[in-house]
Order: structure tokens, then C-alpha cells, then sequence
């Protein structure tokens, strides 16, 4: 590895950086502190880390940028930070990490193939470092933004996935349309993103190009490969990832939230055998069946017919039900399900 000669010089010349940057965050920290916002000194420690994270790689990328073999290693620690931040924020324990891995794995290989293998950009050091970055940190926002927006989505209508449950759906079927919903606002950042460009702002990486000295056309060129290399890696990795935590589903208990990867049938086994139990005697499939086969038919609408009535069952099958689903007397009833969910 080889480091630029000038380097001492151009690290003095980052003072006025330095000084403009800290009045920025000291502006961001009074005005969220000012307006009493939670940890109103998280941005200040985000910068000061994201600054001291770029100095760093800024050091390292002078040494490898034109090595293959440095390129390779820096992508591959960019892509497990991108992983290990993507199972941190949505809520996953260590076990979901080679799920996230994969589902993002996916998506960055299958967008770098495409791009490389058609000539869309050549296939140097240079430009697989810089792209190969640009889509893994793209890809780790659209996953944790699904992730997110899901196990909220889950527990804010856990009673219309409860419905669903009940009518016999598998824990993937119950939440198939919060898993589609999810992906979709995901995707609204990137796509906005996408649609604006050049008329409300100018991307990073075209303005990077420009400075770099390529022409406005090639810094287009580079810029619209990457808008859609983006488009192509999170869409694959918002989708991949929701499928794999859509049969594990959290479930609120007691009001509360579970913590996320709670599976669903897990939680169906300890705390809603009641309710099995009697929707089976209704014949629960059949209905689900015959609804599910009716064009038109609404969620509500079919949870509303296989709950018509409340039904009561002995009070010595409610054990391990929760508090809602027990009476005080001899026997529990079943409540009816809400037809607004």
C-alpha cells in the first residue's frame, strides 16, 4: 500500500472543514435541546463517529483503492457493519443474523452481477469500491426501514392477524399484506429519491463524479446505474428479509410488545390454545376456505362471519389463555372479533 505524499498538508487543510462542521451540529444540538427532544446529543455523537469512521477509511482507501484483493476486504467489513446495524435496529437476536446476511447478500450480488456483468460500469477496483459501497449502504436502510415498518405494522393490527390466525391462515398468510405494505414504504425513500434527481437535489455520487473531473455526461451515466442499482439491491432485500420474519411474527401480550422474532405460533401454542380450540369447533378452515375463495371478500368481513357469536367453553381448557380470553366464573367465553380490523 501506497500513501499520498501530500498527505500532512492536506490534513491541515481541514480546519475550516472542522470548524464548520462542529457550529452545524452545535445549531442541530441547541434546537433539539431547546425543543426538549429525546437524546437531543444523538446527532452530535453520530457525526463525531461518522466522522472519525471516514477519517480512518479516507487513510485506508489512499493505500487500497487500486488493489483487488483491499477492495474485496473493505467491502466485506462494510458489509457485515451493514448486517450486524440491520439486525440491531429492527429487533432481531444473533440467531437472525445469517438470515439478514443472506437476504442482503442476495440483493447486493444479484444488483453487482447485473451491473458488471452488462458493462454498465467497469469492472475496476475503483468503481467496485465506490459502487459496491454505495449499494450495501443503500441496502441496509431499505432492509431496516421493511424490518421496521413491519414488526410496528404486526403489533399495531396484531387483532386482524389474530382474526386471520384463527380462521385457520398460516402465520405467513396473516400477515402477507402487512409484509407487502411494509416493503412498499421502504421503497418510497429511493424511489422519491430516484424521481427527483437533478430537479430537487443532486445526488452524492454525480457530484462527486463532477468533482473528481468526469464530465457532467459520464457523472450522469455513473449516477443513473447507481439510482437503479439502489432500486434493484433494497427491493430484493426488503423482500427476502420480510419473508423470512413473516412467519415468526411478534405478538403483543398484555399490552405490551413482545420482543421482535417472538414467533407467532409460539405464542398462538401458550397463549391462545382457547381460541384454536374453538374456532376449530366451528369449523374455522372450512369457513377460512370458503371466504378466502370469494372475490371481494374483506379480512373483516371474514372474521366476522366465523365469530357471529361469542361461545363458551370449560373453564378447565382456558389455562395458559390470556386475561381477556378467562371469565371470573366457571367457564370463558370467547370474545367476538372486532369487524374494523
Amino acid at each position: 500500500m501506497t500513501w499520498p505524499r501530500d498527505l500532512p498538508a492536506q490534513l491541515a487543510g481541514l480546519a475550516p472543514t472542522l470548524l464548520g462542521i462542529a457550529l452545524l451540529i452545535a445549531i442541530v444540538t441547541l434546537v433539539l435541546r431547546g425543543y426538549r427532544v429525546p437524546h437531543p446529543f444523538a446527532p452530535a455523537l453520530a457525526v463525531l463517529r461518522g466522522a472519525l469512521q471516514l477519517a480512518a477509511i479516507s487513510l485506508i482507501l489512499s493505500g487500497i483503492i487500486s488493489d483487488p484483493l483491499w477492495v474485496g476486504v473493505g467491502l466485506a467489513v462494510m458489509f457485515t457493519a451493514a448486517v450486524a446495524t440491520v439486525t440491531r435496529r429492527i429487533g432481531a437476536t444473533g440467531r437472525h443474523f445469517t438470515g439478514v446476511a443472506a437476504s442482503m447478500g442476495l440483493g447486493v450480488t444479484v444488483t453487482l452481477l447485473v451491473v458488471f456483468g452488462t458493462g454498465a460500469l467497469e469492472f475496476t477496483p475503483r468503481y467496485v469500491l465506490s459502487f459496491g459501497g454505495i449499494i450495501i449502504g443503500n441496502a441496509m436502510s431499505i432492509a431496516t426501514l421493511s424490518g421496521r415498518r413491519f414488526t410496528e405494522g404486526v403489533t399495531e393490527h396484531w387483532e386482524e392477524v389474530e382474526g386471520w390466525l384463527a380462521l385457520g391462515a398460516t402465520p405467513r398468510q396473516s400477515t402477507r399484506e402487512l409484509a407487502r405494505r411494509a416493503v412498499y414504504f421502504a421503497m418510497i425513500p429511493s424511489t422519491d429519491q430516484t424521481k427527483t434527481t437533478g430537479l430537487v437535489t443532486l445526488p452524492g455520487a454525480f457530484v462527486g463524479a463532477i468533482f473528481g473531473g468526469a464530465s457532467p455526461l459520464e457523472a450522469g451515466r455513473f449516477q443513473i446505474v447507481v439510482l437503479a442499482g439502489i432500486l434493484c439491491a433494497g427491493s430484493i432485500a426488503a423482500v427476502a428479509l420480510i419473508h423470512l420474519l413473516a412467519p415468526r411474527a411478534p405478538a403483543p401480550r398484555s399490552g405490551a410488545r413482545l420482543a421482535t422474532g417472538y414467533s407467532a405460533e409460539r405464542w398462538i401454542s401458550r397463549e391462545s390454545t382457547i381460541a384454536l380450540r374453538v374456532w376449530s369447533t366451528l369449523g374455522a378452515r372450512r369457513t377460512f376456505s370458503s371466504a378466502a375463495s370469494r372475490p371481494g371478500m374483506s379480512r373483516a368481513r371474514m372474521c366476522t362471519m366465523a365469530s357471529a357469536l361469542p361461545v363458551t367453553v370449560p373453564a378447565s381448557t382456558t389455562s395458559g389463555t390470556p386475561d381477556r380470553m378467562r371469565s371470573s366464573s366457571s367457564g370463558a367465553t370467547v370474545p367476538r372479533q372486532n369487524s374494523s380490523t
